[in-house]
This record gives C-alpha cells, structure tokens and sequence, in this order.
C-alpha cells in the first residue's frame, strides 16, 4: 500500500509592487483582494478576510494542484467564516507543484519557465499583512497552515521564520521526507501535477536538487524538529476510510492511499517531535480521505478547541 501511495503522491528580493482591490472595516468580516510582484514571478493575487478586533491572522496554503484564480481553501471550503469569529484568513492563490519554497532553478521540461521563488513570495506577503496591521494578537505574529504540499511548507516555513510565525499547522501534509521512496513519490508527483495542468512536467531536481542534495534534509519537518521547540504546533491526518465528505468515488479511491500515506508521516513526525520535546497537538478523525471537507473540519476543530489563540 506505501508504494501504490507513493506512486499516487503526484513545491535578494526583486522590486516589488502591491495593489488592493475592495476594502472596509466593520462588524462584520470584510472580503479583500491584493496583488503582490517581485520575487521574479508574474504578479499573483492574495484573498484575505478580516475583521477589526480579532485575535489571530492565519495564512492557508494550497495543495500539490493550486490554480491560479483562487486558492483551494476558497474553492471548496468555509474557513472564511472564521474572519467572524476572530480568526483573519489569508489565502495566497498559485503555487502549482511549488512546495511554496525557494527553487534552485527554472524547471527545464516544463512551460513554466521562470524560477518558483516562493519563500520570497511568502515573506512579501507577510511584509504587506504587517504594513495593514494584521498581525494582531499578543504575540503580533501569524498563524500558518496547509495541506498536503503545504503542510509541508507550513512546518518548514514557520521554523525558518520564527519572528513572524507562532503557530504552524499541517493537514494530510507529508512531514517526513527521508522516509522510503519519498523523493521518488514527490519526484512523480510533480511531474504528474504539471502534465495535469497543462504546464508539461515539473522536475524535482530543479526544486531541491538530486536526491543526495542537502536542501531535502533542510526541508524535511521530521529533520527539524528540535528547532521547532517553543513553536505552536498542530498536525492532523485521517485513516483513509470513506466518511461523510467522500460522494465522488473515483476521487475517493485515489484518496484513499494518498492519505494512508499522510497519516504515516505525520505520526512518524508525532514521534520526532515528541522526542525532541516538542509540544505538538493532533487531530486524528476515524474516518476520512484527501478530501477538502475532511480539512476543512480539521480547521474549525481547531478553531472551536482554542488552537489559533495565543497561550
């Protein structure tokens, strides 16, 4: 079952320029759209929802097959409601295959054919949400959560950038990276996700580099663990059996082991960190597959337990 998941598993600043569409401030949580450049990457819109007086501002990522007009979390979920409960949501929008980091260089056999530099992209983004005073809450810092790719991204971004970021949440994220066949799966996942957005296939080797290149340990959560000390923490992982959110068969069946999968790795990731002394909270429902509907609940779990305040 690891292998058929494996398979099935298809990531200097320049100038930059920010512009705002929509805007408001009242009782009740305001839609806004910004765009931010830079980075050498087209201009690429961020969705917020806010509200004045609430407590945390948490930033969402998107999974392995972002597009570009919306993110996921927008497509297929409610966290947006959460701006009226005192949670702002910040939606970044792209991010195909990107793993939302830094690239060593443009992906050759792709049409994509600038440098994904989205560590760069991230950091702009939570520059703008400092200049519009979102990040709010004692600790003045943000709350930074993703599935499945950006789980990933999640952990290793907030460890990186321990200034800005306070809590860290990785859904159905896969978190142990040196585990077998890992880099083969995310290998064929990239290719796979590309070839299926129409943008040709996208190379692992160009984000990374070769599997034997030290920047897989450096984005490998499991790997980072004792850095994390002091960080807030949460994980969350199904066990692949169908629940109430899976109605489309076919993409339930795929799900299946991409999730069995993500629950490996995030309780391997469990472990590291509670051995490192790392204090981790976790979410693992009975029922559920790689499924928007299952995340979304993960995020209102989270949001009704308390998670998002600052301690």
């Amino acid at each position: 079952m690891f292998g058929i998941a494996v398979v099935g598993l298809s990531l200097v600043l320049a100038a930059v320029t920010i512009s705002a569409v929509g805007a408001g401030d009242g009782d009740a949580a305001t839609r806004q759209r910004f765009y931010v450049s830079g980075c050498g990457m087209p201009t690429s819109p961020v969705d917020m929802w806010t509200r004045g007086g609430n407590y945390k501002t948490a930033i969402a990522l998107d999974g392995l097959r972002a597009t570009n007009d919306m993110s996921g979390w927008r497509h297929n979920t409610r966290i947006q409601n959460m701006a009226d409960h005192g949670v702002n949501v910040i939606e970044p929008v792209g991010g195909l295959g990107s793993f939302y980091t830094n690239w060593d260089k443009a992906s050759k056999l792709s049409k994509v054919k600038y440098r994904y530099r989205w560590t760069c992209r991230l950091d702009t983004i939570v520059r703008e949400l400092d200049a519009r005073g979102l990040a709010v809450g004692k600790w003045g810092k943000y709350a930074l959560m993703g599935i499945s790719m950006g789980g990933n991204a999640a952990m290793i971004y907030a460890v990186n950038h321990r200034k800005r970021i306070s809590h860290a949440f990785s859904m159905s994220g896969y978190l142990n990276l040196s585990a077998p066949s890992m880099r083969e799966g995310i290998r064929a996942a990239l290719v796979d996700a590309g070839v299926q957005a129409g943008v040709g296939p996208l190379d692992a080797d160009s984000m990374w580099g070769p599997p034997w290149s030290k920047r897989w340990l450096d984005n490998d959560p499991f790997l980072q663990t004792q850095r994390m000390k002091g960080m807030k923490l949460r994980i969350g992982a199904s066990t692949g059996l169908w629940g109430v959110h899976d109605r489309e068969p076919v993409s339930a069946v795929k799900g299946t082991p991409l999730e069995l999968l993500a629950l490996a790795q995030t309780r391997a990731f469990e472990v590291s960190a509670l051995r490192a002394g790392v204090d981790v909270s976790s979410d693992y429902p009975t029922q559920g597959t790689h499924d928007w509907g299952y995340w979304n609940d993960m995020v209102w779990r989270a949001k009704n337990s308390g998670w998002f305040r600052d301690r």
